[in-house]
C-alpha cells in the first residue's frame, strides 16, 4: 500500500467541519480525498465556488483530490469527454468514473491537456479496462479504484475482488479500493449507514484490520476511508501502521525472558519459502541466538490456531525458530506457546505467502 485517503462531501457537512477532517487527516498522514459529484444538486457556479475552496484547502494540506462522476454528471455540467477543463478550474487532479463511456472516449482523455487522472471503476469483472488498452491510453493518467457497498451483504466477494483487481494490475495500472470506519454517527452520500467497504467480509471489522488486509494481499496501492468521520483513535492507529507489511497484535505470556521477548517483538519476520500447512515459519531467529539455551517456557497439550510458539533447545537445532500456528496440533512438549494472536486478526494469517515479511506489536 502507497496511500491512505479519505472520503468528503460537502454537501453533507458545513465548510468547518469538512476543513477540520481534512486537517486531522493530514497530520494522520492521509494524502488522497475521494469526493463525489454523483449526488450533487447545486448549479455548475455553485459547485465551482464551493469546490474551488475546498480542493484549494486540500493542497495546501498536501492531498490528492479525485472527484467521483459519470456521463450523466457531464451532461448536468455542460462537459464533454473532449474537454475537461471545468475539473481543472474547480482544482481536481482526477476524475472517477462510476459509469464509463465505450472505451476509445477513456483512452481520449487521458491525454487530456489539464494533466487529469482517470480513473475507472474496477469492481466489475469484464473486460471494459482491456478495451480502453486497445485503444492505446496514456497509462500515466489512467487509474483504477473499487466501488464502495453501502448495503449490508452487499460488498464483494474476496474471489470477486481477486479476479478484477487482477484485470487491472496485469496492465500496471494504480489500484484503489475502499474501508469503513466504524465510528459511531457515520455518514456518506448514501442514507443508508451499514458502512461502505468494497469487501464484504471487511463490514464489520476494525478499521486497521480492514487496511492490514489490503497491505498484507499487496494489490491495492490507495485505501480509502468512504465514511466520515473516523475516530481520532481509529486515524491514530493508522497513522503508526507500516504500510509494507502485516503487523499483528500478540498478546504475549507473563515472565516471558527477554530474549524470546526481543525474538518476538523486535525482529523482522519472513514466512519461509518451503511452506508449511500447519504454521507459518519464521527461522532467522534460531541462526541469530544459536547457542543460546531455549527452555521449555508454556508447553499446553495442544497448540492452537493463532499460537506464537518459539521452539525450545530440546528440539535441537529447530531452537530458537518462531511459528505462528494455523491449525491445532498435538504439542511434543518442546514447542514453548509464547503468546496468541487474537482470534479476529486470524483470517490474516493466511493471507501471509511465502518469504513475506511480517512484524508483531504487543496486544494493549
Amino acid at each position: 500500500m502507497k496511500r491512505l485517503g479519505i472520503s468528503i462531501y460537502p454537501e453533507k457537512a458545513t465548510r468547518e467541519e469538512t476543513f477540520a477532517y481534512m486537517e486531522r487527516a493530514a497530520k494522520a498522514g492521509f494524502s488522497r480525498i475521494f469526493s463525489c459529484l454523483l449526488s450533487i444538486e447545486d448549479d455548475r457556479e455553485t459547485l465551482k465556488r464551493d469546490y474551488i475552496e475546498m480542493n484549494n484547502r486540500a493542497h495546501e494540506l498536501g492531498f490528492e483530490v479525485m472527484l467521483d462522476c459519470n456521463p450523466r454528471v457531464f451532461d448536468e455540467l455542460g462537459v464533454s469527454y473532449k474537454d475537461l477543463s471545468f475539473f481543472k478550474e474547480i482544482g481536481a487532479d482526477g476524475i472517477r468514473l462510476d459509469m464509463g463511456f465505450s472505451g476509445s472516449e477513456e483512452s481520449l482523455m487521458t491525454f487530456n491537456p489539464q494533466g487529469l487522472l482517470v480513473e475507472i471503476n474496477m469492481s466489475n469483472d469484464t473486460h471494459y479496462v482491456d478495451t480502453i488498452m486497445d485503444y492505446c491510453p496514456d497509462t500515466n493518467h489512467l487509474v483504477g479504484c473499487h466501488n464502495f457497498y453501502p448495503h449490508n451483504y452487499s460488498g464483494l466477494t474476496l474471489e470477486h475482488f481477486t479476479k478484477c483487481t487482477e484485470n487491472f494490475r496485469r496492465h500496471g495500472l494504480q489500484t484503489a479500493a475502499f474501508v469503513t470506519s466504524q465510528a459511531s454517527g457515520t455518514f456518506a452520500n448514501w442514507p443508508v449507514t451499514d458502512g461502505l467497504p468494497t469487501l464484504e467480509m471487511h463490514r464489520h471489522l476494525p478499521l486497521h484490520l480492514q487496511v492490514e488486509h489490503f497491505i498484507s494481499m499487496g494489490t491495492i496501492d490507495d485505501v480509502i476511508i468512504s465514511n466520515c468521520y473516523p475516530s481520532d483513535e481509529e486515524l491514530a492507529i493508522l497513522k503508526d501502521l507500516p504500510r509494507n507489511l502485516v503487523c499483528f497484535d500478540v498478546e504475549l505470556i507473563e515472565g516471558l525472558p527477554e530474549v524470546e521477548r526481543s525474538i518476538v517483538l523486535d525482529e523482522l519476520h519472513f514466512n519461509r519459502g518451503d511452506v508449511s500447512v500447519n504454521f507459518l515459519r519464521s527461522t532467522q531467529s534460531r541462526v541469530k541466538y544459536k547457542g543460546h539455551e531455549f527452555k521449555v517456557l508454556n508447553a499446553p497439550a495442544t497448540i492452537r490456531r493463532g499460537d506464537v510458539v518459539i521452539e525450545s533447545s530440546e528440539y535441537g537445532h529447530y531452537a530458537g525458530e518462531l511459528q505462528i500456528a494455523l491449525s491445532d496440533m498435538e504439542n511434543s512438549g518442546k514447542s514453548s506457546v509464547v503468546g496468541h494472536v487474537p482470534d479476529i486478526e486470524h483470517f490474516l494469517l493466511d493471507t501471509i505467502r511465502p518469504w513475506q515479511k511480517f512484524r508483531f506489536r504487543e496486544a494493549c
